[in-house]
This record gives structure tokens, C-alpha cells and sequence, in this order.
């Protein structure tokens, strides 16, 4: 069947060797429709952030464009405003028909760690064309926070497609017909559109913005800082924020969504650029986010948004992203939620899990 690869598929590429790692994949990795991939030992310090391009090796573009290297073995701290490059523990070795994409972590798009997929004689980050063959590397800038990393690492994760997965804009309005995709109106126009709450129903608090000035993060240590030391509180009163040039912030959708068993989606910009800002964000959802099946009740996406070169005034219900649905080839064994502990399920607006609650 055509479709994103379910766990226990995942679980039949590493059976057979599609996808290796040293050391072993370990069963902690694999989520319901995707895998986490994991930092090795040594980070590269680049100048510049590049694709390796047709014909080209990562490893020779790193042995151009390297600074100096940072051991990981002990903990090693990847400063603000840099770019590294740090070889993945895993491997591929693609079937044929099989494509990956690659996308950040929840956790690691919350603190604007801008995290790509990298491969040999790449052409475009976090994809990976079928058949690809060879070693797997993580582009790593940290923009708002310097960060605290070791070897073993999950910052980004990769799934696996067999043949076209995405629903049309007929399909979607059927399956949400069926299912209720989101709670209120459905704006389905390539993919289901998604706006921002900047009128909360209860309080002023809309968003956080990061402070520019900070300590190092630990990615180990889960409900440990305060976000006061990071993060400064945004509020709003009439429905309407300023966003600064170059500020990130942490914004919410007003909608709560459904990803129903049987379909995975994929954030993606409404636009390439709206306005004079940029919402980017971690990406995939798993199946059962949101959904009742899985201990959910609709939940909304955490919007990552930065400014660019002239202030802007975001307005709330804004149109600023959609998802794109994708059907699974089967149902995964355990969905997004209480069978895998997940830390987003049922989040509104929600800081990444290092900070206190």
C-alpha cells in the first residue's frame, strides 16, 4: 500500500538493513510514523551553512568550508549565531520508490534551533530522493539560545513514503465530513488553513518572545528552567501584536486539530513569506494527534514565528499556515498520545519541555 511508513514498517527497514546505525536503533526512536535520528560524537564548525549539490560528498564540503571541530563525547556547548555540522549515528540504504523527509523535533523548533537534514549530493534540505545510499547529517544553527548537546541527541526525526501520500483538497473535505479535522470552520485550500489566537478566552497572555540575551540550555533536563530567564511574556488586549524585526516568538493556532489513526500531516507556510514575517515550524504530526482514540481532544499547533526587516502587526484569526494531510500505508501499532507518553498532546500555547510549567 501506498503512503507514510507506519512504525512497524520503520521497524521492517531496519530488519532489513535499509536503515542502519552505530550503535544499534533503539526501540525509543521509533515513533508512530517517524524515526528519531541522534546525534554522533563531533560537530563541525562550517562557515557558512551549505548542500552538499549533485556529485559532491558532505564530507568534502565540510573539509572546505570547516572552522574547527567540537568534540561531543563529554557535552559540548553549540553557541548562538553558529553553524555545525554533525554526522548522524544512522545510515540509509533506500529501496527503491521509497522517499524520506526529514524535519525538527517539536522540542527543537520551540527554541529556535534551526535543525536540517543534510546527505551527500543533496540538493534540497530534509529530502531525500528513493534509493539514496549512503550516511545522514544534521545543519545545526542555534538562533535565540546557545545549546548544551551530546552524542545520542534526538533533534530531528525522518519518515518514509511509498508512492503519493498527500490528500487532495476533495479528499480532505471528505475525510473532514467524516471526521472532524478542527473544531469551527474548515478553510481547505491545498491543505487545511490554520490561524492565530491572539484574542485567548481567558487572561492576555498570547505568546512568549525569546530574550536576547540568555544562558545555555541543557537539552537533558526536561521541566528545568524558568522561562523567565528566557523568555518574555507577550500579551495582547485587542487582538493584535507588533512583531519586531528579527525577535522569534512562541504564538498558537485558534484552532484545535485532528489527525485522525489512519493519516499523518505536515505543517507547512500558508505562504512562503506573509507579510513581513515568517512562521516556520517543527513539522510533522503523528497519527492520533488530537484525537479522542488516543487521549486527545484537539489540540492546537505551536506557531514559530520571526520578523523580519520592518515591524508588523499580526492580527488575531490571521490566516499563517496549513496541513497537508498524508494517508498511512497502515495504521501505526501505537498512536501520538497516552501510549507513547507524548509531551504535546492536548498542548495550547506551550513552551518546549525544558521549561517549567
Amino acid at each position: 500500500m501506498t503512503g507514510v511508513l507506519s512504525s512497524q514498517e520503520i521497524r521492517g527497514l531496519i530488519a532489513s538493513a535499509a536503515l542502519t546505525a552505530t550503535p544499534e536503533i533503539i526501540d525509543a526512536q521509533i515513533q508512530p510514523a517517524s524515526l528519531d535520528l541522534r546525534l554522533g560524537t563531533v560537530a563541525y564548525r562550517v562557515r557558512a551553512s551549505f548542500l552538499a549539490g549533485e556529485g559532491r560528498t558532505v564530507a568534502e564540503r565540510i573539509a572546505e568550508f570547516e572552522m574547527h571541530r567540537v568534540d561531543l563525547t563529554k557535552g559540548a556547548v553549540l553557541e548562538k549565531g553558529c553553524v555545525y555540522v554533525v554526522p548522524l549515528m544512522e545510515s540509509l540504504a533506500l529501496p527503491h520508490g521509497i522517499q524520506a523527509v526529514a524535519n525538527a523535533k517539536s522540542s527543537t523548533g520551540r527554541l529556535d534551533l534551526l535543525t536540517r537534514t543534510i546527505t551527500d549530493g543533496g540538493v534540497e534540505f530534509d529530502r531525500i530522493a528513493p534509493g539514496y545510499n549512503g550516511p545522514l547529517y544534521a545543519e545545526i544553527c542555534p538562533r535565540s539560545f546557545s545549546v548544551l548537546v551530546r552524542p545520542g541527541m534526538r533533534l530531528n526525526q525522518i519518515r518514509f513514503r511509498l508512492g503519493g501520500a498527500a490528500l487532495s483538497d476533495e479528499e480532505l473535505r471528505a475525510l473532514h465530513a467524516e471526521t472532524p479535522l478542527v473544531n469551527g470552520t474548515a478553510v481547505i485550500d491545498d491543505g487545511l488553513g490554520f490561524s492565530v489566537d491572539l484574542a485567548p478566552s481567558q487572561g492576555t497572555l498570547v505568546g512568549y518572545r525569546a530574550k536576547p540575551h540568555t544562558g545555555v540550555i541543557d537539552l537533558d533536563l526536561i521541566g528545568h528552567y524558568d522561562p523567565a530567564d528566557f523568555w518574555e511574556e507577550v500579551h495582547s488586549s485587542d487582538g493584535r501584536i507588533i512583531l519586531d524585526p528579527g525577535a522569534f516568538y512562541i504564538l498558537v493556532s485558534r484552532e484545535a486539530v485532528t489527525i485522525p489513526p489512519a493519516y499523518a500531516a505536515e505543517m507547512a507556510p500558508y505562504l512562503a513569506m506573509v507579510g513581513e514575517f515568517r512562521v516556520h515550524y517543527a513539522g510533522f504530526f503523528d497519527p492520533g494527534f488530537g484525537h479522542a482514540d488516543a487521549g486527545g481532544q484537539g489540540s492546537r499547533g505551536v506557531l514559530e514565528v520571526r520578523c523580519h526587516e520592518a515591524p508588523f502587526v499580526l492580527e488575531h484569526g490571521q490566516v499563517v499556515g496549513r496541513l497537508v494531510y498524508e494517508k498511512m500505508s497502515h495504521i501505526p501499532e501505537t498512536l501520538y498520545g497516552r501510549e507513547i507518553k507524548s509531551n504535546y498532546q492536548g498542548q495550547g500555547l506551550k513552551l518546549s519541555k525544558h521549561f517549567k510549567s
